[in-house]
């Protein structure tokens, strides 16, 4: 099939596999979001059901014998908590919070840089100033002030990671919708007398979405990383519900005792899916942005 016969899926398709290691990632994190989304059924025990976990099974071994007969793969954590199970429900919740994070944060920051592109003047220096002072300031700063204020919980967490990341969506949307603004379909748009929001999001948003797509991809992994260092700092999640961060705090302290596996595997689980959303993320930008192909 020639190149002008294929379709745009099959060309990206094509041009994302030119990269093994970003299949491999890709791979690795289908594998992930499986797991996932599957832990109720496929994960050992409920780790949230307090009526399942058992103190005598507490900082068990990998492969010891639970008090039921069953075999621990991994080991146990402190609570007497199956780390397989653990760590499946541990990923589900990391996620969760990962994308969900990340999609009200395209909303909001994609609708403020549109209206920043396309109304300018006043409107474009407020809220390019605010993004400006949000962006002046380590994101974990930020983060810890707010979850001082806000609590623990996920609404909360999630309330944190969105005012983190905003403001890298409405710079680049802004950036982009600058440049398209100028585009020949943009100027016949308004010839038309088209509704401006209709060019907004009909026309002008479409064309912004390449580079949102791969911020959005690096952003996941950033706000799955930063709410695992929160929960590690205990400012994130409750227990009753750890995530990878709160399951890594949880063995921190059993580390110089020998019990290396309650942190250890969490943290690999961790390391694996933070890399495979990287890999996937550095390959959507080269195939998405032609000048950045090698």
């Amino acid at each position: 099939m020639s190149p002008a016969e294929q379709t745009p899926f099959r060309r990206f398709v094509e041009e994302f596999a030119e990269n093994r290691l970003a299949v491999a990632g890709a791979v690795m994190l289908a594998a992930i979001l499986v797991i996932a989304l599957t832990a109720p059924w496929i994960a050992p025990q409920n780790p949230y059901d307090l009526a399942q976990l058992d103190v005598l099974d507490a900082k068990l071994e990998p492969g010891a014998k639970l008090g039921n007969g069953r075999t621990a793969l991994l080991g146990t954590d402190d609570q007497g908590r199956d780390m397989v199970a653990g760590i499946f429900y541990g990923l589900r919740i990391s996620l969760f919070v990962g994308v969900a994070a990340t999609v009200l944060a395209l909303l909001i920051g994609a609708t403020a840089g549109m209206l920043a592109a396309w109304l300018g003047g006043r409107v474009d220096g407020l809220l390019m100033r605010i993004a400006d002072i949000q962006l002046s300031f380590p994101p974990i700063l930020i983060a810890l002030v707010l979850l001082a204020l806000l609590g623990q919980g996920l609404g909360k967490i999630i309330t944190a990671l969105v005012a983190v990341q905003w403001a890298y969506y409405a710079r680049t949307v802004r950036g982009a919708a600058l440049v398209e603004r100028r585009r020949e379909y943009i100027e016949a748009a308004q010839v038309l007398a088209l509704p401006p929001a209709r060019i907004v999001f009909r026309h002008l948003l479409p064309n912004c979405m390449p580079p949102l797509i791969v911020i959005a991809t690096v952003q996941v992994a950033s706000a799955i990383t930063l709410e695992a260092t929160l929960s590690f700092l205990g400012l994130g999640l409750p227990i009753t519900e750890p995530s990878l961060g709160l399951l890594i705090a949880n063995g921190f302290n059993f580390l110089l005792s020998g019990k290396y596996w309650i942190s250890f595997f969490p943290g690999i689980a961790l390391l694996l899916m933070i890399v495979s959303i990287n890999l996937v993320g550095d390959q959507l930008r080269d195939v998405l942005n032609p000048r950045l192909k090698k």
